[in-house]
């Protein structure tokens, strides 16, 4: 029986586990990572791994590792869980040309997956994980050759990092305006959500005078019971304990310490949206930082129209976080991020990083006060920016339907009382409206879903714009 065919989305190889994520897989998914170092003539450096908390994660970095070394190729381990930003900032720092995360994200427990990194700490490309997984089909039966990982010990070519994280958290101390958070003490309840980014920003934290409680913060392979991801309804235990508890500031993040998400001191929960804007507002007006800003296709609109106020542009670009960090770099842009809760800010690491974007976010509510209050003081001035998602399932055997009812035929529903002034096809189906609201339908990188989004004045309109795609697509 022919093997799986394996498939790199937005956010590198994703399975379930015992299906598609098993050890034959990830061989042909390490295996495939050294015909391309080869191929590219990047075999001189040593590839980092780490891995998340995940039912498989750990083990499956040795069977990485055990792979590399039978190439010739010198596997690094991280000897403990990591947030996957981590991976990528050991990859740019040492200048190596791929690092290895075993994760899969904020994806439901019974996933596991591999990220792959390339230079400067990057996503992997379209063209490179395109090649990858032709690699991976050319040698869909190959018997993948491995290396003990004793013999591999004795050999130089499985080593361990020691002390990984220190660089990493120096790095993001050094950024800091440190004076005016220890001056103001904040106590703080995070939630790592049973995930692997709990030690740098603890460290960072503590360092920071900051009295830090955590809850979750257990290793647990069916994370509670529910998703690993930093969702409003995923943090009603946290909402309830900072007001209980009388904490400034509730912080979670998903289970490879990329997405962020906030709680305020009265419980508020503040989105991804409204993280991005209120930082770009932050560290634009108050900091000093000139530049535009970037965002993904499903990101607020509200961050044109905070970047107008400051004479800069705000960027739109396809979903992925490597369409974010190019934007950044190609426009020297502030920072970029995405409504699913990542961003990367500029002069950091070219990906998600929840730990650095947590560290800015409480620098910025001692230097300025509460993040709701603020983020009112921006509605007052831009207006209000409501977004609603849905996150549709489908039986597979659909969706060349309609990817050709969406992308083909570009079929549009009617939306009653709006005004269409453009259609986006780049990335999915994006509508934008006269009044600036916008709805996007696209099939998830992650997950098997179909994604619609949709951003209007109020909740309710957004909701409207989804159920004509809903009717029209019969799901």
């Amino acid at each position: 029986m022919k093997t799986q065919k394996i498939e790199f989305g937005t956010g590198g190889w994703r399975g379930i586990i015992g299906d598609d994520f098993i050890r034959a897989n990830v061989e042909r998914v390490a295996y495939a990572v050294c015909r391309l170092a080869r191929e590219e003539g990047k075999a001189d450096t040593p590839i980092v791994i780490g891995y998340d908390r995940r039912f498989l994660s750990e083990v499956s970095s040795r069977w990485i590792a055990q792979v590399l070394a039978a190439q010739g190729i010198p596997a690094i381990l991280v000897n403990r869980s990591t947030p996957t930003p981590l991976i990528m900032f050991l990859t740019q720092h040492h200048e190596y040309h791929y690092g290895l995360e075993v994760t899969a994200s904020h994806n439901p427990a019974a996933y596991n997956g591999i990220k792959l990194i390339v230079d400067e700490g990057r996503d992997a490309p379209l063209e490179t994980t395109a090649r990858m997984e032709e690699l991976l089909e050319e040698d869909a039966e190959l018997d993948i050759p491995t290396l003990s990982i004793k013999e591999g010990e004795e050999k130089g070519l499985i080593t361990y990092m020691r002390a990984p994280f220190n660089a990493f958290i120096d790095n993001i101390l050094s950024k800091l305006n440190q004076n005016v958070i220890k001056k103001r003490g904040l106590r703080i309840l995070f939630d790592p959500m049973h995930g692997s980014g709990i030690y740098p920003i603890t460290v960072i934290l503590q360092t920071l005078r900051c009295t830090v409680d955590l809850i979750n913060d257990n290793k647990d392979a069916y994370f509670g019971g529910s998703v690993p991801a930093p969702t409003e309804s995923r943090l009603y235990d946290l909402r309830n304990h900072v007001v209980a508890g009388g904490y400034d500031l509730g912080i979670a993040f998903d289970g490879d310490g990329d997405r962020l998400g906030i709680v305020d001191e009265n419980g508020n929960y503040i989105d991804a949206n409204q993280i991005l804007c209120l930082l770009y507002y932050y560290l634009h007006a108050h900091k000093g930082w000139n530049g535009p800003v970037v965002r993904n296709l499903a990101t607020t609109h509200m961050l044109d129209k905070i970047a107008e106020s400051f004479g800069e542009e705000c960027h739109e670009v396809p979903i992925g976080f490597k369409y974010i960090s190019s934007g950044i770099d190609q426009h020297d842009a502030v920072l970029g991020g995405e409504s699913s809760g990542g961003l990367t800010v500029r002069g950091h690491i070219h990906g998600k990083d929840s730990i650095y974007a947590a560290s800015l976010f409480i620098e910025m509510v001692c230097a300025l006060g509460s993040p709701t209050k603020m983020l009112r003081e921006l509605e007052e001035r831009f207006g209000t920016f409501e977004m609603v998602e849905a996150n549709l399932e489908f039986p597979a055997a659909r969706k060349p339907e309609i990817q050709k009812t969406l992308m083909v035929d570009k079929k549009l529903p009617e939306f009653p009382g709006a005004t269409v002034v453009r259609v986006n096809y780049e990335d999915g189906c994006k509508v934008y409206f006269e009044d600036d609201s916008f709805v996007i339908c696209r099939f998830s990188g992650t997950e098997p879903l179909l994604r619609i989004f949709a951003e209007a004045s109020d909740a309710a309109k957004a909701a409207a714009y989804i159920t004509p795609f809903r009717k029209l697509l019969v799901i």
